[in-house]
């Protein structure tokens, strides 16, 4: 009888790059490595996360980012937020998970604009952080698409950032239309979470739900950005067998 081959593959260790400049002191920062592990608890996986400064990251080959199953741009304040940019479009071009919490989120924005020529009079379009000092803010999210709405299902909705941006009116139009989906606002109707449309996972928040993940809680966000991870994982092994 002829062997057959099972398409089963036993799941590695998730590998995660935590792009951002890591300082103890930070409670985000710390909160971004406790809620991986609240994730990889619930989902009964095991990561490996690395902290790696932005200009390490601007310095590495392509071969870097085939290291890594998912990318998360962690909260500033960065050291070299210019090497953003570039850092953006290379993520785009993996279609692995990314995902982008705090002061990020405006950078990627800022990229986003700058990519898709959306702001050829060069005006404000974006103000800066409305948040004054360095305090949690508590902010209500507002979910807008479906899949915001069901993860914030059995979820509060109610969130802590240290940074908050108002978006021009005609920018949100701009951006929706250059495959953005709003996915949530905030009490203020100023979008909080984003996404590309044509990305396999892609999302930037200006909140942090890292803050608000617990070991008896996960954030649905954060489980569901680790999900993703696990998904391209084992979609990557099912492609190589075949």
């Amino acid at each position: 009888m002829p062997h057959q081959r099972h398409f089963f593959y036993p799941m590695e260790r998730i590998k995660i790059a935590i792009i951002g400049d890591y300082n103890f002191t930070f409670n985000a920062h710390h909160a971004t490595n406790l809620a991986l592990d609240h994730a990889a608890n619930f989902l009964d996986t095991e990561i490996n996360y690395y902290w790696v400064r932005i200009i390490e990251v601007a310095q590495q080959k392509i071969g870097f980012f085939e290291l890594y199953d998912a990318f998360w741009v962690a909260p500033g304040p960065y050291l070299n937020p210019f090497f953003l940019n570039g850092i953006f479009s290379r993520l785009m071009h993996l279609n692995k998970p990314v995902f982008i919490t705090g002061e990020g989120f405006k950078l990627f924005i800022d990229f986003w604009v700058s990519k898709n020529g959306l702001n050829a009079t060069g005006e404000k379009l974006i103000s800066d952080n409305l948040v004054t000092g360095s305090y949690f803010e508590p902010i209500q999210i507002n979910p807008k698409s479906k899949a915001f709405i069901k993860l914030y299902e059995h979820c509060a909705p109610n969130e802590l950032s240290a940074v908050r941006y108002s978006l021009y009116p005609n920018l949100i139009l701009d951006l929706m239309a250059n495959h953005i989906e709003i996915e949530a606002v905030n009490q203020f109707e100023d979008p909080e979470a984003i996404s590309i449309k044509d990305q396999f996972f892609f999302l930037a928040l200006s909140y942090y739900p890292q803050v608000s993940s617990t070991r008896d809680i996960p954030h649905p966000v954060v489980y569901t950005f680790v999900k993703a991870a696990m998904n391209h994982q084992q979609r990557t092994h099912s492609s190589e067998e075949t």
